[in-house]
């Protein structure tokens, strides 16, 4: 499971102090910054992944967040992250492809038919998706 880390970035005079990554070109393997709330980073460190030395100024912040009953965290951060915003975006995407809003709006009148049971089931399908998504992403 993914692990969500805080940390404040910092900037003097030269430089903005933020989170140091590990070496590495492998994208599946990266930290996402999820979003800022209140002066926080949010990231997410991959499962297995460990962060290298912090500079002093950024040490000083960086948190371990447990996610385990921090649902209103939780909502907050899908809210304010681009990434969850286009997750979502995309699992609407999904249904568009198949599915016109006037043909989903005319599903949800007309009753339990098999078409709208098999609408329903691509919904979910695509719902089920979007999670699977964010829980790549901690959330």
């Amino acid at each position: 499971m993914p692990k969500i880390f805080k940390y404040r970035k910092v900037t003097d005079k030269f430089t903005t102090h933020a989170l140091r990554e590990p070496d590495g070109k492998d994208s599946e393997s990266r930290i996402t910054e999820l979003c800022t709330i209140g002066g926080d980073v949010y990231v997410c460190v991959p499962d297995g992944m460990e962060l290298p030395e912090q500079p002093d100024v950024i040490r000083e912040t960086l948190r371990s967040v447990d996610m385990t009953n921090a649902t209103d965290l939780k909502q907050q951060l899908k809210r304010a992250s681009p990434h969850a915003q286009r997750i979502n975006q995309r699992v609407v995407d999904k249904i568009r492809e198949k599915y016109s809003l006037d043909e989903e709006l005319q599903m949800l009148r007309t009753g339990p038919t098999d078409e709208s049971k098999a609408y329903f089931d691509y919904c979910e399908a695509c719902v089920a998706w979007g999670r699977a998504e964010k829980t790549k992403l901690g959330l």
